[in-house]
């Protein structure tokens, strides 16, 4: 019997650290075009059937004319909205927010917070869909398993509205 517990002891120490933070970096290339305009932007982790398991951000302009003017365009992000936008009443506490400027940006989720928190394990993809007024409109996905544990991250890239998107999951111990 002590021979057993101490092999299930080891199997524990042995296993692989689960992921305690994920970080998905969104990279926005700045265009040299005549008229340009931030994009709007939507990140959520989808189910294998494509349902939406949890929205990440989304990303929209914001006090702009008259309130809520900006939400008008919301349905341009097809994918998301088709998926969840068009059933949300935005803004969204901790999800929604304004457009942002070209450059690299950095969305971070620790294990507790309710976009993980309520993932069962399984199979989930990472989906960034972005569209730009007078521009195009970009869709990138990233499979990943959940809970992550060693994974190293993974990259993948737009062709113009969005760069490098970055999956990354995080072991803070």
């Amino acid at each position: 019997m002590r021979a057993i517990l101490t092999l299930a002891g080891l199997a524990i120490i042995s296993a692989p650290a689960l992921a305690d933070t994920m970080e998905v970096g969104v990279e926005i290339p700045r265009l040299n075009v005549a008229e340009y305009h931030r994009p709007y932007l939507a990140a959520w982790i989808a189910n294998p059937d494509n349902t939406v398991a949890a929205n990440l951000a989304v990303w929209y302009q914001q006090g702009r004319g008259a309130e809520g003017e900006g939400e008008t365009w919301l349905k341009d992000l097809r994918q998301w909205w088709r998926r969840a936008g068009r059933d949300l009443d935005m803004p969204i506490d901790g999800v929604s927010g304004p457009t942002q400027a070209p450059g690299s940006h950095t969305l971070s989720f620790d294990a507790d917070s309710p976009a993980l928190n309520a993932l069962e394990p399984g199979d989930y993809v990472l989906t960034v869909e972005a569209v730009r007024e007078v521009g195009g409109r970009e869709m990138v996905q990233i499979p990943f398993t959940w809970p992550a544990n060693g994974a190293a991250p993974v990259t993948v890239s737009g062709e113009t509205e969005l760069g490098a998107v970055t999956l990354t999951f995080v072991d803070d111990k």
